[in-house]
């Protein structure tokens, strides 16, 4: 019965939430989460903005150039964020946005990993939390409020089921096809023997580490030794491809 209720309760909060949240049009990611040290740690920040992008939202990180009308009303968008519920043996992340007061709109439920590497661990465990947000159902509406943040309620939810531990390892192919980088504005454009332009690597605070798109995949590109990789999501599984990069 508790449980019933338990799942009803975020069933209306979620609904309360999607009303609101879908006056907003962009959300703005931090460099640096709280419970790590490093900008951009592991491509945490970058994975995240990648993820609000998938479910519509236009979102910037926060060291980026702000659309003027944020930059002159912090209210015309929200703030997404990771926080850590980490213990000794497992990693543990939940997925919250607040408005410009700081107030809890959306809570995720628990995303929890137990795989020992903390990269992949990181990896796990958000793409376990982000699930929550398809129950947004968001939605652009269009709508230019202005004081709307001031009106939301802070109501966090709980976790509304358990989460199931599942030891996700990226799926690894290695792309053969030599692949020239071209300098471009803020980073390189990967181009093949054709010439045509396969992907589009973007400057983050961290050295060989790109935000990138291309083919309808967006995610990060980054060295690893001496070889690079283009991870990104495809049919919510974690994709590794190795590219062959001469710069």
């Amino acid at each position: 019965m508790k449980k019933t209720l338990l799942l009803l309760s975020m069933l209306l909060s979620g609904v309360c939430f999607s009303q609101n949240i879908n006056d907003y049009k962009y959300m703005v990611v931090p460099v640096k989460f709280d419970f790590l040290r490093e900008e951009n740690k592991y491509n945490l920040n970058t994975l995240t903005k990648i993820m609000f992008e998938k479910y519509g939202f236009v979102t910037y990180m926060s060291d980026q150039k702000l659309p003027d009308e944020v930059a002159l009303n912090k209210c015309k968008a929200l703030y997404g964020t990771l926080e850590s519920d980490s213990g000794v043996l497992s990693t543990a992340l939940y997925v919250t946005i607040r408005d410009c007061d700081g107030k809890v709109v959306f809570k995720s439920q628990r995303g929890v990993s137990k795989i020992k590497d903390f990269k992949q661990a990181y990896y796990d465990a958000l793409r376990q939390a982000a699930g929550s947000l398809e129950s947004l159902n968001y939605q652009y509406s269009g709508n230019d409020i202005v004081t709307v943040a001031n009106e939301m309620k802070s109501t966090p939810t709980q976790d509304a089921m358990p989460v199931e531990n599942s030891v996700a390892k990226p799926v690894e192919v290695s792309n053969q096809s030599q692949l020239f980088a071209q300098p471009i504005a803020n980073g390189y454009q990967l181009v093949d023997m054709t010439p045509k332009v396969v992907l589009k690597m973007y400057k983050t605070s961290q050295q060989d580490n790109y935000t990138a798109q291309g083919d309808g995949k967006n995610g990060v590109v980054f060295k690893k030794g001496n070889e690079w990789f283009f991870e990104y999501y495809q049919n919510d599984k974690l994709v590794s491809e190795k590219l062959n990069i001469k710069f």
